[in-house]
């Protein structure tokens, strides 16, 4: 590590580019990734608001500047880190606020032409028909839904709290998910 730093003491994010760049020396990107650990951090924590999230994104960052740096043409390292770093952050709200839609779409789907009284009483059945339906899902698949779409806990934090490894989230909750819709499909989605 202290070679790392003595070699490249002096040297600017330009001339580290560079280097990188043509002799693919992983020290010389291994400093620019450093400079910039905190200013990702920074950065995933304004639009995550999550310091495991936060953590997490900047590894996932990391590994794109590793596997796709030199498909560019970077003038501006700093920069350009930057807004690989803003739009990974806007990619997984994005996803996060398509997976929250997704699961309620059944809930919440009610017709223009119906009065607000109607609207009302069809939501209430939804709610309902939606609390009856994660009873019916298995008790993983109900504590992992619960905890990723009702409480907007990380995949990181589920497997903290409930001692599942990731690919167990993960499959609990796509599962969960699955079957939530399936069981919803089949309710009456209004009152009779």
């Amino acid at each position: 590590m202290q070679s790392m730093v003595t070699k490249y003491h002096d040297k600017d994010d330009k001339e580290l580019l560079h280097i990188y760049m043509k002799d693919s020396d992983t020290d010389a990107l291994g400093i620019l990734l450093q400079r910039y650990t905190g200013m990702l951090l920074g950065v995933c924590m304004k639009y995550l608001k999550n310091e495991e999230e936060a953590k997490d994104s900047v590894q996932q960052v990391f590994l794109k500047v590793i596997n796709e740096l030199h498909k560019y043409n970077v003038d501006y390292f700093k920069s350009w880190i930057y807004m690989v770093a803003k739009n990974h952050c806007l990619m997984k709200l994005r996803d996060k606020k398509k997976n929250t839609a997704d699961i309620n779409e059944n809930v919440f789907e009610a017709s223009d032409a119906l009065d607000e009284k109607t609207v009302m009483q069809n939501k209430e059945v939804s709610l309902n028909n939606l609390e009856i339906a994660l009873k019916s899902l298995s008790e993983e698949q109900r504590i992992c839904v619960d905890l990723f779409y009702m409480q907007k806990k990380s995949y990181q934090k589920i497997t903290d709290l409930t001692g599942y490894n990731g690919l167990q989230v993960k499959s609990h909750i796509q599962n969960g998910k699955r079957n939530l819709k399936i069981l919803m499909l089949r309710m009456p989605q209004h009152e009779q």
